[in-house]
């Protein structure tokens, strides 16, 4: 790498869901899927960055002390991922809206980055994202391990907690949490063993 001109560095979030499910995004007029994430601005970190990407992209704003850190990883020529993850409840995704937009060349109207969200299993991440996505999620980070570790991490003593995406004042989607659990590893799940993840 020339320090003249050195890679653009992209974070994101990795969020997984107790059915061992990834969040993905689907990038406008394109026919892949992504994680949230986005470049890093000047004078931010890391992981203030990969937290204002996914609340620009999804509208849910994360708890940056629920974050794991997962590293820098090679991504393209040009550009490296710095990636966190972290283990939410199964949350309704059509509440969930992107806030950044881009001017398409041909209409000339201002779109949404992200048109949709779905959950998906771990084993459909090489049919969805873009290959050079794919190696990062499937061949350079052992997506069962990190589901394991944050679900490892969890308090035993408290219970399960549904959530659910509300309306804020500004329009944003969050997370409910009455009890301020959430995005802070502290969900329940059930008992699920860690071998044999897809």
């Amino acid at each position: 790498m020339s320090f003249l001109n050195p890679k653009r560095l992209s974070c994101g979030v990795i969020i997984l869901n107790p059915d061992r499910e990834v969040l993905l995004c689907h990038v406008t007029g394109q026919s892949h899927w992504d994680l949230p994430k986005g470049g890093i601005d000047a004078g931010e970190s890391p992981l203030q960055a990969a937290l204002r990407e996914t609340l620009e992209e999804t509208s849910l704003r994360l708890h940056a002390d629920a974050l794991v850190d997962l590293g820098r990883f090679g991504y393209t020529a040009k550009k490296d991922l710095h990636l966190f993850a972290t283990h939410l409840a199964r949350i309704e995704v059509s509440g969930l809206r992107c806030e950044s937009h881009y001017r398409d060349r041909l209409s000339g109207r201002q779109l949404p980055e992200m048109d949709g969200y779905g959950w998906f299993a771990f084993a459909r991440i090489a049919a969805l994202c873009t290959p050079k996505m794919a190696v990062v999620l499937r061949d350079r980070i052992d997506l069962g391990r990190v589901w394991c570790d944050l679900v490892a991490e969890q308090p035993r003593a408290e219970p399960f907690m549904m959530a659910a995406v509300r309306r804020t004042g500004d329009g944003n989607a969050a997370l409910s949490d009455d009890a301020g659990l959430l995005g802070r590893g502290s969900l329940l799940v059930p008992a699920l063993g860690c071998g044999g993840l897809a």
